[in-house]
């Protein structure tokens, strides 16, 4: 592993993440930690909404942290959450969740352990 720093106006948001209606920010700790960890900024893409699809990721840790706007997500077993400027979920390993709207401001920054996992999409 070896140190990194990245500043906002060095590195833009790019349209090539899991979900098409969000664009990501690489925040260059899956280089640094030799890809045990991906951290990111996910922001609402323009003129695009989420479909709700069930789904589940197959990891050790995830970690949401909003910082603007807002998104309604569902989680099995926990029900439906409005998360806002300043929520914060710990994301359980393998938990079937979907969104179901965000607001266009919608910005949050994401942790995962491994940074290599995979997404299931679930009926």
């Amino acid at each position: 592993m070896r140190f990194s720093i990245q500043h906002a106006k060095d590195k833009p948001f790019s349209h090539d993440g899991l979900r098409e209606y969000f664009d990501y920010r690489d925040l260059g700790i899956y280089d640094s930690t030799d890809k045990k960890v991906v951290a990111h900024v996910i922001r609402a893409s323009k003129g695009s909404n989420a479909h709700g699809d069930w789904h589940c990721h197959e990891v050790e840790f995830q970690f949401v942290f909003v910082l603007k706007g807002w998104a309604i997500f569902e989680y099995e077993g926990h029900g439906t959450h409005k998360l806002e400027a300043g929520t914060c979920v710990h994301q359980a390993p393998g938990i079937r969740h979907r969104e179901i709207e965000h607001s266009e401001d919608f910005e949050t920054l994401e942790l995962i352990l491994p940074g290599d996992f995979k997404t299931i999409q679930l009926p």
